[in-house]
């Protein structure tokens, strides 16, 4: 993987990774491993909830599985606002990435013990933790680009891009498999071990990466401090009278926390965006370009909203309407969950030299148009979608074969591939200097509003059907995909020369 001999942007004079900055190699694995444990599980999430293993088991309720595993996902992304904070205000990203991985790999050997209360601390856990350390390894990347061409710097993040899905690709193939056929706690465990690997890599690999992320941005004064914990202590406090109230009055249901949690994955990123606009500290040239991300942020919503529903229905879809048999032996429907990310293995370094070729040619389509794109394949995808669903239900058998839903993967990964690491870049050029920990927070917090809006999407599906299901989120799609590309001239003028 070592080249030559040069100096990469943060100073230090090390080998090159592929001619990027050696310190990527040390983000590369870190991220690879901690998407291995992150995938691993959520791959049988859904499948252990419908399970009947819990007390209450929720056989029967995959509906409800479906918006818990989407509510599930919300409240991981939406921990990464406070995470940007702390990296911003309090610690530095290097650190709070350190203690995040610590507190993940936690969370998952918390999850191997087979207790109702084990499972639900261990879910804890791990959403605190990966709130620390995904806006800041992202960030930590952006840091080792400074000054340095955009092109450069889309290539990185898209290099970048395809740690996560090495790590998405054997997760699923390895604890899918002791999950559904062995113990489902033990690919809990063997997920922990993924962890661990990611938190050893990265102390091992912390020499190469200089001094990004070394320092808190903004350092919070003593008083800014004692306030956030007040209030954090406040709301918490809040919330856990309202479930105890719950729990008294005896009209608790897991519901009630399922509707509480998808309001508040809404709720608090048009907060955030309203305290950001009123802060002071925001100039007038940082003020339209973050108006700008606002755009890229309502789009990316409602992208993963629906791409999201992979891990949900699109699994349950996979273990129930789906021929997986091969010669005598039934392949996990875990299993379906390594297909996208082996398509972005392969077509990731194909994208990233074509946005290299395209810009040195000025002809490499604008940040707008690459999302209105991604919005136009993830609407086909639930389109095709659709017709799987009728094709099922038409079917003898009920089910339809493995290449209904390798096509959806197919155009989804393409989709992903315009969207996802262009709006990690973009993200870190859009950030005021200031706010880049928490402005890669709402960038994640997009992924947390789309699962909170699952959280009632699904439920939609068992009174629709699949068929209608899938087209009219798939018809949703394409009309904002165009609706963005008309609005893609204002867009850019609020970027302010940001390519």
């Amino acid at each position: 993987m070592a080249s030559s001999l040069t100096k990469d942007s943060v100073g230090a004079s090390d080998k090159t990774f592929f001619g990027h900055p050696r310190g990527l190699a040390t983000l590369f694995m870190t991220e690879l491993w901690e998407r291995f444990s992150w995938y691993g599980m959520r791959a049988i999430l859904v499948l252990y909830l419908i399970a009947g293993v819990l007390e209450g088991p929720l056989a029967g309720r995959e509906a409800l599985a479906a918006a818990i595993y989407g509510v599930y996902n919300a409240v991981v992304y939406m921990a990464a606002m406070p995470g940007g904070w702390v990296a911003d205000r309090l610690w530095g990203a290097r650190k709070a990435v350190l203690v995040g991985g610590i507190v993940i790999a936690s969370g998952h050997y918390t999850l191997a013990i087979p207790s109702d209360v084990a499972f639900f601390i261990g879910l804890s856990l791990i959403a605190v933790g990966t709130g620390l350390l995904k806006p800041n390894i992202s960030a930590m990347v952006g840091g080792l680009y400074e000054g340095q061409p955009s092109a450069r710097r889309d290539a990185g993040f898209t290099i970048f891009y395809m740690s996560i899905n090495i790590g998405g690709l054997f997760a699923p193939l390895v604890v899918g498999y002791l999950g559904e056929n062995v113990n489902w706690h033990l690919g809990f465990a063997v997920a922990g071990v993924g962890m661990t690997l990611a938190v050893v890599q990265y102390v091992l690999g912390s020499r190469h990466l200089g001094d990004v992320g070394r320092y808190p941005g903004t350092p919070a004064t003593p008083q800014e401090k004692r306030s956030v914990l007040r209030k954090a202590a406040l709301w918490a406090g809040l919330a856990l009278a309202a479930l105890l109230i719950d729990v008294a009055l005896g009209t608790y249901d897991i519901e009630h926390v399922v509707n509480f949690l998808a309001v508040l994955g809404v709720v608090v990123p048009i907060l955030y965006f309203v305290s950001m606009f009123r802060n002071p500290e925001l100039t007038g040239e940082d003020r339209p370009r973050v108006k700008a991300f606002v755009w890229f942020f309502v789009t990316a919503v409602l992208f993963w909203m629906i791409y999201d529903q992979s891990g949900s229905l699109l699994t349950i879809f996979a273990d129930n309407d789906t021929d997986r048999m091969i010669g005598g032996w039934e392949f996990p429907a875990s299993w379906f969950q390594s297909v996208n990310p082996f398509m972005i293995i392969v077509l990731a370094p194909l994208f990233a030299s074509l946005w290299v070729w395209l810009a040195k040619r000025n002809r490499e389509p604008s940040a707008p148009m690459k999302f209105s794109l991604a919005m136009l394949l993830i609407g086909g995808s639930f389109g095709l979608m659709g017709l799987a669903g009728a094709a099922a239900a038409n079917s003898e058998t009920g089910k339809v074969t493995v290449f209904w839903l390798l096509g959806v993967y197919l155009l989804q990964t393409v989709g992903e591939l315009c969207l996802s690491p262009v709006g990690l870049s973009l993200s870190t050029k859009l950030a005021p200097r200031q706010f880049v920990g928490q402005i890669m927070g709402l960038w994640f917090l997009a992924t947390a509003t789309g699962n909170a809006l699952n959280g009632w999407a699904t439920q939609l599906n068992k009174p629709m059907g699949d068929a209608a299901y899938y087209t009219m989120w798939g018809v949703v799609a394409v009309v904002a995909g165009f609706a963005f590309m008309t609005a893609g001239k204002r867009i850019r003028a609020l970027m302010s020369g940001v390519q």
